[in-house]
C-alpha cells in the first residue's frame, strides 16, 4: 500500500520533498522520516506520515544552498533516531561549513536546531544515522578523520563534549563506514571500502566505545564471497547479519552472517544474475536487514520481476528464501508502486514499512507499507499422534484446553511437531515472536 507518494519538483522544489534515502521511524502511529532533495527550498526535508497514509506534513525543509553552505544543512541521506517527542538527524552537507550536522527537531516541527555542526576542527563530515544512549550520540562519517577515509565520534544531545573516538586508515581497517549499531561496550558497522582482502571490497569491523582497540571482523574480497557492504547490521546474540551490494557468486549481491568474534563467517544467500535486468529474487541490496525471531526481512535496489527491487525475506539459517513483492508493477500507472527502495525496513505488528528512492505517481519516490502474508498451521492425524507443520519459523506454536482458554508456549515446538493424542482435547494457535 503506498501511504504517500512525493510531488513534482519545480526547479528543484515542491511542498513535501522527494528522493527519501532513508527508513523511517515509529512512534505510535505515526512515521517519521527524511527525504534527500525536495521541500520548499530544494534541499531535503523532514517529513511525518500516519501509517494509514493520512497526516503527512512537512515538518521542516533543509535549504537553500549557497555554494555549498547554509544555515541548516542539506541533503540528508541517514534515518532519524527518536527520543521522547525529539527527533534526531544528520545532513550530508551544507552549514556554514557545509560539512553538515547533527540537527533535532521536535515530532510536532517546533524547535528545529543544529545540536552540533561538523566543521574543519573536528574532522568530520557527512555523518551517517546517529545512535543515542542516555543524551550522547555517537556516529560514523564517510568523510572525515585523520585519513579523510571516515571515523566514529560521540557528541552530547546538547552539543557539547565532541570527541573523535576511531579514524579509519583506509586501509585494512576499511574506508568510508556505514551506520552503527552499538552492543554493551563495542560497536560494529562495516565499511564500503577497504579491508584486509581487497582494497575496494570493504569490512565487517568492530571498534570498543573507548576507541582504543579496533577489531576487523571479517574483511571481503575472496573469491565467491560478498562486497561493498552498504546497510546497517543487525545483532541476535554474537552473530550479526548483514547485506552486501555486490560480490557472491554473480555478483549481485549476498546476505551474510558472522560471529563477533570474527567466526563462523557464511553467505546465506546469494542474489541471482540479472538478465535483461530482471531475476526472480533481486539484486545488489543497500539496505539493512531486519531480524523478527528467527526470520531476516530486507530489501534489493534492483533485479526482481520487473528490475526495480524487492521485499525479501529469508530465515537465519539461509533457508527459506521468498520474494514477497517485486515493485514496480508493468501495470502500474507511471511508477505507481515504488521503485529502488534505499533505507531499511521497520516491523510493526504484522505491517512492515519503508521508502523507496524512485517511483510513485512522480517517480520521486514513495513511503509504503506491506501486510506479510499469515502463516499457515496445519494438522494431521497419523495413528494416534498428531502431525503440526506450520511455514514461517518466526511464529511459535501455543496451546490451550479450551478455544478461549490461556494458551501457553509448546516448550521446544518446532514444524514440523508431533503431538500424542489423549483423553484431554487439545487447541493450537501460532503467535508472532
Amino acid at each position: 500500500n503506498i501511504l504517500h507518494s512525493f510531488t513534482v519538483i519545480s526547479s528543484g522544489t515542491n511542498s513535501d520533498g522527494a528522493n527519501p534515502f532513508a527508513g523511517l521511524a515509529l512512534l505510535s502511529n505515526t512515521l517519521y522520516g527524511t527525504t534527500f532533495s525536495g521541500g520548499t527550498a530544494g534541499s531535503g526535508a523532514v517529513f511525518k506520515v500516519n501509517t494509514d497514509g493520512t497526516g503527512f506534513t512537512n515538518l521542516h525543509s533543509f535549504g537553500p544552498q549557497m555554494w555549498g553552505t547554509n544555515s541548516d544543512g542539506d541533503n540528508p541521506t541517514a534515518g532519524l533516531v527518536l527520543s521522547g517527542n525529539t527527533l534526531y538527524g544528520t545532513t550530508s552537507g551544507g552549514t556554514t561549513v557545509g560539512a553538515g550536522a547533527i540537527f533535532q527537531i521536535n515530532t510536532d516541527g517546533t524547535g528545529f536546531t543544529n545540536a552540533y555542526v561538523f566543521g574543519l576542527s573536528d574532522d568530520t563530515a557527512a555523518a551517517n544515522e546517529v545512535v543515542l544512549k542516555g543524551n550522547v550520540l555517537y556516529g560514523s562519517s564517510y568523510y572525515g578523520g585523520y585519513s579523510e577515509a571516515g571515523n566514529i565520534f560521540e557528541v552530547s544531545t546538547n552539543g557539547a563534549g565532541y570527541s573523535q573516538l576511531y579514524s579509519f586508515s583506509g586501509g585494512a581497517d576499511g574506508y568510508t563506514p556505514n551506520g552503527l549499531i552499538l552492543s554493551s561496550n563495542w560497536f560494529y558497522g562495516t565499511t564500503v571500502e577497504g579491508g584486509e582482502i581487497g582494497y575496494y571490497s570493504g569490512c565487517v569491523f568492530g571498534v570498543n566505545t573507548s576507541g582504543t582497540i579496533y577489531t576487523n571482523v571479517h574483511s571481503f574480497g575472496s573469491i565467491n564471497d560478498g562486497a561493498n557492504p552498504q546497510g546497517i547490521l543487525v545483532l541476535s546474540g554474537s552473530t550479526l547479519y548483514g547485506t552486501t551490494r555486490l560480490g557472491g557468486t554473480t555478483n549481485c549481491g549476498t546476505v551474510f552472517r558472522v560471529n563477533t568474534d570474527a567466526t563462523g563467517y557464511t553467505n546465506l544467500y546469494n542474489f541471482t544474475a540479472l538478465v535483461s535486468g530482471t531475476n526472480s529474487d533481486g539484486a545488489n541490496p543497500y539496505t539493512g536487514l531486519l531480524l523478527s525471531g528467527n526470520v531476516l526481512y530486507g530489501m534489493t535496489y534492483q533485479g526482481g520481476n520487473n528490475g526495480y527491487g524487492t521485499v525479501f525475506k529469508l530465515n537465519t539459517d539461509g533457508t527459506g528464501f521468498t520474494n514477497l513483492y517485486s515493485f514496480m508493477s508493468p501495470t502500474a500507472i507511471v511508477y505507481g508502486n515504488g521503485a529502488n527502495p534505499h533505507g531499511s525496513l521497520i516491523l510493526s505488528g504484522n505491517t512492515l514499512y519503508g521508502t523507496t528512492e524512485l517511483g510513485g505517481t512522480n517517480n520521486n519516490g514513495t513511503v509504503f507499507s506491506f501486510s506479510l502474508p499469515l502463516p499457515l498451521l496445519n494438522i494431521k492425524l497419523n495413528g494416534n499422534t498428531s502431525i503440526l507443520t506450520w511455514n514461517d519459523p518466526s511464529f511459535s506454536l501455543q496451546s490451550a484446553q479450551s478455544l478461549t482458554g490461556v494458551y501457553t508456549n509448546v516448550i521446544g515446538a518446532s514444524s514440523p511437531f508431533t503431538n500424542s493424542i489423549t483423553s484431554q482435547r487439545a487447541f493450537f494457535r501460532l503467535l508472532g515472536i
